[in-house]
C-alpha cells in the first residue's frame, strides 16, 4: 500500500521524442495467420511478420481484436504476491482467447508496480520511487502511462496516477513531469484536489485532469503513439535510462486504432540470427504503420509472452520459457 501522502503536480515542458514524418523506414508487410489459431470468432484476426527490421532478423506478431464486438470481454487477471506464467492464467482463466503479458513488477516482492484495473476498481498501483542520498527522504511519483477500456467500449491511453486511497485513477492526456512527495504528514490525505495542476492558459483542454473511470486496464510505459504520430514520453515517465530506448528486446505493447480495433503486439528478440528484437523506436513505428492512433509499451524481455486458444506466438526469451508474472490482460470469447 502506498502511503496517503500530498502530491504537488506540474507540467513539463514536452520533452517528447518525436520521429518526423520524413525520416525514411522500410514498412514491414504483415500475413493474415488466422488459421493457425482456430477456433478465432469473425472480429479478431493474427497476423505474423518475418520481415527483416532495419536490415536485422526479426519476428513478431499482432492480434486485432474489434472493440464493439458485445461477444468480446476484455479483462484482466492479477495474482497477490506470486506470480504465474501465461500457460497457468490461461488455465486458471478456463481457457479464454488471448493472454497476454502486461504489467512491470518487482521480482522481490513479486507485486505489479504499474497499474492494474479489474472490473472499474484498482488492483494494482504506481509504485513511487524513494530519492537517493540526502535526497532518501523523499519520494518520487510518476504519472505512468496506462491502456483502458470503458464500459462504452472505447479504448484511451492516458498517463495515470494510481493510489490505493484513490477509487478512480487520476489521468492526463498528455505527460507531466515527476511529482515530488514530502515527509509524510499525519492527518495529510492523498487526493485528487492535491493532484490539480491550476492551469491559466490552457483551461480549453477539457481532459486536463480528471478521474479516469476505466473498467479494465493495464499500465506500462512509455507512451508511443499518440493521435497517430510517434510520440515516445520516456523522459516523463523514467522508463528507461540513457540511450536504452535504442536498445533491441522483446517488446510487448497495446494500442488502438480509429476503427475501434485494438491491438496486442508482441517481437520476439534475444535470440540471435533469428529474431533480434526491436527498439522502442522501432516498435512504435510498428504500431504506428499498423494504424495505432494511441498505443504504449508494456513489460518486455523475458515477460514478452502472447497466447492465442493457449498457442505461444513468439518464442519466449527466457531460457526456462515462460517467465512468471504478476498480471495478464485477457480476451475472452463468449
Amino acid at each position: 500500500m502506498i502511503p496517503a501522502i500530498r502530491i504537488i503536480s506540474s507540467l513539463l515542458p514536452l520533452s517528447i521524442f518525436i520521429l518526423s514524418g520524413h525520416l525514411s523506414h522500410s514498412q514491414i508487410k504483415w500475413q493474415n495467420i488466422d488459421s493457425l489459431f482456430q477456433p478465432l470468432p469473425a472480429s479478431v484476426h493474427v497476423y505474423k511478420t518475418t520481415d527483416l527490421l532495419d536490415g536485422k532478423p526479426n519476428i513478431a506478431y499482432y492480434v486485432e481484436a474489434d472493440l464493439k464486438d458485445k461477444r468480446l470481454h476484455f479483462t484482466v487477471d492479477t495474482t497477490l504476491r506470486r506470480r504465474l506464467t501465461p500457460a497457468q492464467f490461461y488455465e486458471k482463466n478456463d481457457r479464454p482467447l488471448l493472454v497476454v503479458n502486461t504489467t512491470f513488477f518487482s521480482f522481490a516482492t513479486n507485486q505489479n508496480v504499474t497499474t492494474v484495473i479489474k472490473d472499474g476498481k484498482i488492483v494494482g498501483f504506481n509504485a513511487p520511487v524513494r530519492g537517493t542520498g540526502k535526497d532518501s527522504a523523499n519520494q518520487y511519483y510518476y504519472f505512468k502511462s496506462a491502456i483502458g477500456i470503458f464500459r462504452n467500449r472505447r479504448a484511451d491511453v492516458a498517463w495515470l496516477g494510481t493510489d490505493s486511497t484513490f477509487e478512480y485513477g487520476t489521468a492526463y492526456q498528455f505527460p507531466v513531469k515527476r511529482n515530488e512527495w514530502g515527509k509524510r504528514q499525519p492527518g495529510v490525505n492523498f487526493s485528487y484536489e492535491d493532484s490539480i495542476y491550476k492551469f491559466t492558459k490552457r483551461k480549453s483542454r477539457a481532459l486536463i485532469n480528471h478521474k479516469w473511470k476505466a473498467n479494465t486496464a493495464v499500465g506500462g510505459g512509455p507512451v508511443l503513439i499518440q493521435d497517430g504520430k510517434i510520440m515516445i514520453t520516456n523522459d516523463e515517465e523514467r522508463m528507461f535510462a540513457g540511450k536504452a530506448i535504442n536498445d533491441r528486446h522483446p517488446r510487448t505493447a497495446m494500442g488502438y486504432t480509429k476503427g475501434n480495433k485494438l491491438i496486442i503486439l508482441v517481437i520476439e528478440g534475444r535470440n540471435t540470427g533469428i529474431a533480434e528484437g526491436a527498439t522502442l523506436i522501432q516498435e512504435a513505428q510498428m504500431l504506428k504503420d499498423i494504424g495505432c492512433l494511441e498505443a504504449l509499451n508494456l513489460d518486455g524481455g523475458g515477460s514478452s509472452c502472447m497466447l492465442v486458444n493457449g498457442k505461444e506466438t513468439i518464442k519466449p526469451s527466457d531460457k526456462e520459457g515462460q517467465r512468471p508474472v504478476p498480471a495478464v490482460f485477457i480476451v475472452k470469447s463468449l
